[in-house]
């Protein structure tokens, strides 16, 4: 069989990436091997808003809404210094109206994401492969993985077929099969061992409805472990509980001995299922993180879970992997239109690189803040001792800023999935010290680019890989473009902040942009990242007024759960009861 394109896998990053490079270069022979027969159930399942955005790209936003999936708006946790409930939302204050559904990638559905029943969805995305001309044999195993030095000279399927592509794909998730046939290595970061225990469940109540299919996905600590909540349909929810292995051996329990006694303990979710039944598909894994120390080769790259993996708690596994998936298929493309191969690869790889070691270090982050693990105190305690941790809000923001807090896609400053602000909030409820803005107190912000480097970062836009230009130093990235590119213009212009947004301004209304409040809060999460990665000095000028430093304990985004306060019909029965 001879193909332009051989993918092993086909799950989301296999799919994503047959899709995109389908839907942008349609005369490429591709083929997609897929062991198992669609629909099969795996985890997870609860998504980021930035999959949305893939999604309508790939032409697919549509058949996933028609699947009916609720719509996730948020998250509420037990999570931090307090036995408190606090909700994360995706829209300011978590309101969600009233639109009825199926509904169309616009407005509010803009900022939400979906919670899949990965059954269901995971076929609609292999389908969709199909329709657009990917070759897709399910039930089609590769047994062998020839290579010729550090180049894939075909595949071997288990029915004796030999595959012969120019350009090959491993989307083997943990499997790793390529991954392991072509001897890369992985690094463990992370002293966070964990298993992972998970059913399905019939009938569990949800915690909240908002709007019409709207809700928030549950993150409830005990006092040795985590469990997840996450509804799937109006019947459906998954539920699994996470725990280090080392605790687990200890307690002598069986896996669903430990699971179910997850579950009991934990009041919130025991209501939920109090009239619910579980299916019976108890599954565990271990979900040690990990990164590939090559995620690129001659002619291979991997994608997704074979590449890397980061632990669940931040629910950024399925966002890695679409956008490892679509990157992939647009760095194929570019290098068959004649672009640097060896940039291209080593980007790739530099980009997702970058991606799960910042989750794997906020995991990390979120475990060592986590007062509620009262068993687990010293093994969270050595997670922060290892990571070089203290949990001080700014000694904290130091130590996750290592590798740079500007990512080229993101537009703003930020780190993993989000933005500045959020992730100050997240420092306020893990932290014993609240997080204080870098800005604070000053009013002049001088551009400091001693000992940096002109480079070029990749953008990643309908099927191109473009080169945008960047300065670089001490493994810090600073792209011109987006947001920070026109901040880092008007400071150019004139130090004096209120001067820079004024030449900041001026400069988006000739491409059309009108500064607003949300354009203004995206400058000052740039101009946060700008200080904190060392682009910046700051100064205290005798004219006009310094920016505030002190940050609000909560804001529109990040709440005290008011739950309580939701009318009789959109909240659980179990939790009115137990008010």
């Amino acid at each position: 069989m001879k193909l332009d394109v051989a993918i092993i896998g086909g799950g989301p990053g296999g799919s994503t990436c047959g899709s995109f490079l389908k839907k942008y270069k349609p005369t490429l022979k591709v083929g997609i091997f897929e062991r198992e027969s669609f629909p099969r159930d795996h985890i997870g399942e609860s998504q980021l808003p930035v999959i949305s955005s893939i999604l309508h790209e790939l032409g697919i936003w549509d058949k996933i809404e028609a699947a009916d999936f609720p719509i996730k708006v948020g998250g509420t946790y037990r999570w931090g210094k307090t036995e408190d409930l606090w909700d994360f939302h995706f829209l300011p204050n978590g309101i969600f109206d009233e639109k009825p559904r199926p509904g169309k990638y616009e407005g509010q559905r803009l900022e939400t994401a979906f919670q899949v029943d990965r059954a269901v969805y995971d076929k609609i995305l292999l389908d969709h492969s199909r329709d657009l001309g990917c070759d897709v044999y399910e039930s089609t195993g590769v047994r062998e993985v020839q290579r010729d030095g550090d180049k894939v000279s075909g595949l071997i399927l288990e029915d004796g077929t030999k595959v012969e592509a120019r350009h090959y794909i491993d989307a083997t998730g943990h499997v790793g099969l390529l991954r392991r046939a072509m001897g890369v290595e992985i690094d463990e970061p992370s002293t966070l061992k964990n298993v992972a225990f998970w059913d399905y469940w019939q009938n569990a109540e949800w915690a909240v409805t908002l709007g019409i299919g709207g809700t928030r996905i549950q993150v409830m600590s005990v006092g040795y472990g985590w469990l997840w909540f996450i509804p799937l349909s109006p019947t459906r929810t998954s539920i699994g509980f996470v725990c280090p292995a080392d605790y687990y051996k200890k307690t002598g329990l069986k896996p669903q001995e430990l699971y179910n006694r997850a579950i009991q303990d934990e009041s919130r979710i025991r209501g939920l299922v109090k009239n619910a039944t579980a299916e019976g598909k108890f599954s565990t894994t271990k979900d040690w993180s990990f990164v590939a120390k090559r995620m690129a080769g001659e002619n291979w790259m991997l994608v997704g879970e074979s590449a890397g993996f980061a632990d669940p708690i931040l629910s950024a596994g399925l966002s890695l992997t679409h956008a490892s998936g679509r990157e992939a298929a647009f760095t194929i493309i570019e290098m068959d239109r004649g672009g640097d191969k060896q940039w291209l690869r080593d980007e790739y790889f530099e980009r997702n690189k970058r991606r799960i070691y910042q989750h794997i270090k906020f995991a990390d982050y979120w475990y060592a803040g986590n007062q509620h693990f009262n068993d687990l105190r010293e093994y969270t305690r050595e997670i922060a001792r290892d990571a070089g941790l203290e949990l001080d809000a700014e000694k904290a923001f130091q130590w996750l800023g290592t590798g740079g807090f500007i990512e080229e896609d993101l537009g703003i400053g930020g780190f993993g999935t989000l933005g500045f602000t959020a992730l100050q909030q997240v420092a306020n409820r893990l932290s014993d010290e609240p997080a204080k803005s870098a800005f604070g107190g000053y009013n002049g912000f001088v551009l400091n680019f001693d000992g940096a480097k002109k480079c070029q970062v990749p953008h990643y836009e309908a099927g191109r890989v473009l080169p945008v230009p960047a300065w670089s130093r001490n493994g810090k990235v600073l792209p011109l473009s987006g947001l920070i590119g026109y901040l880092v213009k008007g400071l150019e212009s004139n130090p004096a902040i209120n001067s820079a947004l004024v030449a900041m301004e001026r400069d988006l209304r000739k491409v059309g942009i009108r500064y607003d409040r949300a354009i203004h809060d995206g400058a000052m999460q740039c101009l946060e990242a700008l200080i904190r990665d060392g682009w910046v000095d700051c100064r205290k000028y005798k004219t006009g007024e310094v920016l505030p430093g002190e940050l609000p304990a909560e804001n529109s985004f990040f709440q005290v759960n008011h739950d309580a306060s939701l009318p009789v019909g959109r909240r659980s029965a179990s939790l009115v009861e137990s008010d």
